[in-house]
């Protein structure tokens, strides 16, 4: 791998933000169908032929860390269905960036952990998201059209045992739907020992069915926490994505994330590539730039470099959801890649 000394630099957008977090969709395809992401039937998944093999995205990633980039996240759909995921991640936990091997993270919906989190932290993997709307069996199992809920808990316990910290869980926060689970879910976990954090509904849905008045906001979120615990902000926010806060003076803390209502697009340090090969360098663009065909088409490692820094030149100063001439992306988040 060879980056020309001219294109081995950070990847800085024309608003000063360097971007160091790259998030990777393994796979297009979820064991799940939540209603706020896909209907009952699914929806077409990616040809085979066009998912990036794993030479290919471990080229990528190096590239990307020729470039700045320190951390690799891993999505999906649900990225543990790929058959080889326990292999992408222990070539890419190899990779050396400036600051050392690349950061290499997950966020999964769980199932497949009881089996795969022992390999996966054998293999390189620092830290796990969990993705859990409910605590409630019958709530999952109408929210995702699937009983798993007990894979998932079971995914968690994996998590720990195989000593992946920390693991955070992620909630969309849904009116009429899990809206009353809140302490709940923070109560289960700050007992597992986890970070629990919740996540306004974003306009993602296959469907396009989202409306801002059926979200429930960060404010009302933590208006429902603070009727229970005593909640203290906490930590430099930096690149996060979390508002986090101390519950009841700590040690555990719970994390807001207000995509909608506080975005954080100032600080922004993502660039997303799909599974089939599209750089986006933001969840809500409307454009794409195919690193596909660079790839397939004989393309040398400054021509991967250079569509990065083009990509993110392109960026906008944030996602526009509150602009009137919002449009929703055409592909759904299991397209995209969280």
């Amino acid at each position: 791998m060879s980056v020309s000394p001219d294109l081995a630099r950070p990847i800085v957008d024309r608003y000063g933000r360097v971007h160091r977090d790259l998030r990777i969709s393994l796979t297009d395809k979820c064991n799940l169908r939540c209603t706020y992401c896909m209907p009952a039937e699914g929806v077409p998944w990616l040809h085979k032929e066009n998912i990036l093999t794993t030479d290919e995205l471990v080229r990528v990633a190096e590239v990307a860390a020729a470039l700045g980039i320190v951390e690799v996240r891993l999505t999906g759909g649900e990225p543990l269905l790929r058959p080889d995921a326990v292999d992408v991640v222990a070539r890419m936990s190899t990779i050396v960036g400036e600051d050392g091997p690349l950061e290499v993270s997950m966020t999964t919906n769980g199932i497949r952990l009881p089996q795969l989190a022992e390999p996966l932290v054998e293999a390189g993997l620092t830290r796990v998201n969990v993705s859990l709307d409910t605590l409630r069996r019958d709530r999952f199992h109408d929210l995702t059209r699937r009983d798993k809920l007990p894979e998932v808990l079971a995914g968690i316990d994996a998590a720990f045992a195989a000593g992946l910290a920390p693991v955070k869980i992620n909630a969309v926060a849904m009116r009429g739907v899990n809206d009353d689970e809140l302490v709940d879910l923070v109560t289960f976990a700050r007992d597992a020992g986890a970070e629990m954090r919740f996540i306004e509904q974003m306009p993602l849905d296959a469907g396009h069915t989202w409306t801002r008045a059926a979200m429930v906001t960060g404010e009302e979120i933590l208006a429902e926490l603070e009727r229970v615990f005593d909640l203290t902000e906490f930590g430099d926010r930096g690149t996060s994505p979390a508002e986090r806060f101390l519950i009841d003076g700590g040690p555990t803390t719970v994390g807001v994330i207000r995509s909608v209502t506080l975005p954080f697009c100032g600080a922004c340090d993502r660039v997303r590539l799909t599974a089939d090969g599209q750089l986006r360098n933001c969840l809500f663009a409307r454009e794409e730039s195919d690193l596909l065909g660079v790839l397939r088409s004989g393309g040398t490692d400054d021509d991967i470099a250079a569509l990065m820094h083009t990509c993110i030149a392109g960026k906008l100063p944030g996602h526009g959801i509150d602009d009137p001439g919002f449009l929703q992306p055409d592909r759904p988040m299991s397209a995209i890649g969280g």
